[in-house]
């Protein structure tokens, strides 16, 4: 990409969209393009075609989507895939109409099968049942994905689907209901520990091991990506309606740890001095989610940022912004 060409990220005030931002700034971009929710609905097609069809755009992130962890899916599945659909559709079409040269559609490591081999590779995607907890989530990004190989095959489009795993960081979501593991646990241990609370309870039972990535080091490979040389990306594209694996890669840390690991480790930093506790009665979720990044390290990308450092990159940026 060049360092003036026209670069739009969607869902740029997310953490993942931020993320990608900071990344493309900080590596000198200087015509990037970002619309809030108010200025641009992504739902709406009409509105989104508009929005192509005026500033052209040569590259998108799609980084938009409606997220949240276990408790959120569960309480609002029709919007989690109605929603995601919607969005990744308006997008992607309107990326091949309005002949975008390169587009990277950004999912979640949930759309792997719950009992999938471990380290997760990319052609075992759609090979088993999904976790029941995130289906509908996790069945909009493989129609997202799907959407991707489509018109890759049919219009010889350039456009690539990331899966990252499980991702904290700068800007990251603190809903007491509706976050994700790290932030979820950051703010229940900050507020115990600011209470003195003498205990914080944890949903399941703590022995589920999950792979955790820096946002940041995503916006890193997200760019990495972006810039390939054609004799690189155009292979990841799967042109070819016979390619074995869809246009998808992996974005991993590359090791794991166990959710009842990381809750000690998050209540030792904020300074909590309590027990922790453990509700069985609660789902778990999948057992093991380690994504396998041979691909992309083939390619010249891992990930730099340890999870201790980055939780407390992430812990100060709750403190600051969060609370």
């Amino acid at each position: 990409m060049e360092k003036s060409a026209k670069i739009y990220i969607a869902g740029h005030r997310g953490m993942v969209g931020s993320a990608i931002w900071r990344e493309l700034n900080a590596s000198g971009y200087t015509n990037l393009i970002g619309q809030t929710h108010k200025e641009l609905d992504l739902t709406d097609a009409h509105a989104v075609d508009r929005f192509f069809s005026e500033q052209r755009p040569q590259y998108v992130f799609l980084a938009a989507a409606k997220v949240g962890g276990i408790v959120a899916n569960n309480t609002f599945p029709a919007e989690f895939i109605t929603q995601n659909i919607q969005i990744q559709t308006n997008v992607i079409d309107a990326a091949y109409r309005h002949q975008v040269e390169r587009l990277l559609f950004l999912g979640s490591s949930c759309i792997y099968p719950k009992l999938a081999p471990q380290p997760l590779k990319e052609e075992y995607l759609m090979t088993g049942p999904l976790e029941p907890t995130n289906r509908p989530y996790a069945l909009a990004k493989i129609a997202g994905i799907e959407m991707c190989w489509s018109y890759n095959r049919q219009y010889k489009t350039k456009f690539l689907a990331a899966m990252p795993t499980n991702l904290y960081g700068i800007g990251d979501n603190y809903h007491p209901e509706n976050s994700h593991v790290i932030p979820g646990l950051i703010r229940r241990f900050h507020q115990a520990a600011q209470s003195g609370s003498s205990s914080v309870t944890i949903w399941g039972t703590g022995t589920p091991r999950r792979e955790f990535l820096f946002a940041d080091d995503l916006g890193k490979a997200c760019l990495h990506l972006m810039n390939l040389p054609a004799h690189d990306f155009l292979p990841l594209c799967a042109q070819d309606g016979n390619a074995e694996i869809p246009p998808l890669i992996n974005i991993g840390y590359g090791q794991d740890v166990a959710i009842s690991d990381l809750a000690r480790e998050i209540g030792e930093m904020t300074g909590f001095t309590g027990t922790i506790e453990y509700d069985a009665s609660k789902p778990d979720g999948t057992h093991r989610k380690l994504m396998d990044s041979t691909r992309i390290a083939e390619l010249g990308w891992k990930a730099t940022t340890e999870l201790r450092i980055g939780i407390r990159v992430a812990y100060e940026d709750f403190k600051e912004n969060h609370r």
